[in-house]
């Protein structure tokens, strides 16, 4: 298949992405502050990888809630090609199909792709920028290197009206509520004690539901990796490459814990937190997403759903990927283009490796 014909860009700006289709303005200075930057270089990695035709690894589950790993295109993962003249990114922006879940203020997603002909929302995608080694894995083989994922209590949102979008009308949420499973009466759901022994039923009803959707997954969170050599702010040769977790996949993250705990922890509390979301849509169509992280916090703190370290994460994204990225560094250029990276903060790792390494730009 005969490539595109790209042209070259002489302003500051990303691979498919100018100010025409992207809601932030590549040619001013806060649009590559550390937080733009995050999302926005990933969004057009993915464009960058399709224009290569090299399929991000796509993480996704079987009928029996097993993980699995697979592929996925880049027209896929954006519902339309990222290079069409009507691929628009939307950045930091409420995605139409899940706010009718969830009551309450609007919640932004990093990334909405819409297709500009018709104005349509096509997907809302997290976006989680990870480095390769961790703290946990840079003294590891190579072939040993991960990341640490962070999740926080908006993607669970996002999950949960994901699933909820499979079961529409009134027919749609008795059947969710019949794989929910009954549980037993409990009388303080905000109270660990009261909540603890139930919780593997409450665990195996959201695994009802996963197991019973593995046909009707999405994407929603595009993880890219960045390596270094070690622990040294250095890049690898083998620099880059795109995980994709569909939503079922993201549950997965939260299925490893003790078989007997003593107290709810970050993984436990999400699934929690999924299981009242899901059965609340049942009761009243809609559910009340912060309320019921705020009420069902268990002592812990909310900046965060959880984190995988490392040494957590290394199982479920084990593959050749994971130790050869197969974008090269020596893509970077082709990807930040018209001396962007003179427009880069290094307030953040990434940032700081390629503002500190100017020859990859020659």
């Amino acid at each position: 298949m005969a490539k595109k014909q790209i042209k070259k860009t002489v302003v500051p700006g990303l691979f498919g992405q100018d100010h025409n289709n992207s809601s932030r303005d590549y040619t001013k200075e806060e649009s590559w502050g550390k937080n733009q930057f995050n999302s926005s270089f990933p969004a057009s990695l993915v464009a960058w990888m399709c224009y290569k035709e090299v399929n991000p690894v796509y993480l996704i589950t079987d009928a029996e809630n097993n993980l699995q790993h697979s592929y996925i295109s880049g027209e896929e993962l954006y519902k339309i090609d990222p290079l069409s003249k009507y691929a628009y990114y939307n950045f930091e922006a409420g995605f139409t199909g899940f706010e009718k879940f969830y009551t309450g203020t609007r919640e932004k997603i990093d990334l909405v792709m819409i297709d500009s002909k018709d104005n349509t929302n096509l997907i809302g995608l997290e976006i989680k920028l990870t480095a390769i080694p961790d703290n946990t894995t840079r003294k590891q083989p190579e072939d040993k290197y991960s990341c640490e994922i962070v999740v926080r209590p908006p993607t669970i949102n996002f999950l949960a009206c994901s699933i909820c979008n499979n079961f529409l009308g009134e027919d749609g949420r008795n059947k969710l509520r019949n794989l929910l499973g009954v549980i037993p009466q409990i009388n303080h759901w905000e109270d660990i004690s009261d909540v603890l022994p139930h919780y593997p039923k409450i665990l195996q009803g959201v695994l009802n539901v996963s197991a019973y959707l593995h046909d009707s997954q999405t994407p929603l969170i595009i993880q890219p990796i960045w390596k270094t050599k070690g622990a040294k702010p250095i890049l690898a040769d083998d620099c880059l490459d795109i995980f994709v977790w569909s939503n079922l996949a993201v549950i997965q993250m939260c299925c490893h814990q003790e078989e007997e705990p003593k107290t709810i922890n970050r993984f436990m509390r999400t699934i929690i937190w999924i299981y009242r979301m899901l059965f609340e849509y049942t009761i009243s169509e809609q559910f009340d997403y912060k309320r019921i992280v705020r009420l069902h916090s268990y002592n812990l703190a909310n900046d965060k759903a959880f984190s995988l370290s490392g040494t957590l994460s290394y199982p479920l994204l084990k593959c050749a990927e994971l130790s050869h990225p197969r974008i090269p560094k020596g893509d970077i250029k082709h990807i930040i283009l018209g001396g962007g990276q003179n427009m880069l903060s290094p307030e953040r790792r990434f940032d700081a490796v390629l503002v500190s390494n100017p020859q990859l730009f020659e």
